[in-house]
């Protein structure tokens, strides 16, 4: 199966951005409008993520995202990689904050 791909600024300001990365990874930035379910706890909180519209997918460089975007995409939703993950979202200057008060990076 073959999964749907987006440049990380090519994304639309309204998207549902689905974090995929680890709490960590969380804490040091993300997108301020991501919404965090660590790829470890899709499975069991996938009734979190929306049926009834497209959700992009991020992890750090699109490894994870692209497989919980082709499993979401199983189960019948519609998921979109984010090319590049979080690496290209912060070297395409795409606001990010942290959660540590500290300046956000991509860990």
């Amino acid at each position: 199966m073959t999964v749907p791909e987006i440049e990380a600024n090519a994304l639309p300001d309204d998207a549902y951005l689905l974090d995929v990365r680890e709490q960590e990874e969380w804490l040091a930035g993300h997108a301020p409008q991501a919404v965090h379910i660590p790829m470890t706890q899709i499975q069991g909180r996938v009734d979190e993520v929306p049926a009834d519209r497209t959700v992009y997918v991020v992890c750090r460089v699109g490894g994870r995202s692209m497989q919980v975007a082709a499993w979401l995409n199983q189960l019948g939703r519609e998921a979109v990689n984010v090319a590049g993950g979080m690496q290209s979202w912060e070297a395409a200057s795409r606001p990010m904050v942290s959660e540590t008060g500290q300046p956000p990076f991509v860990a």
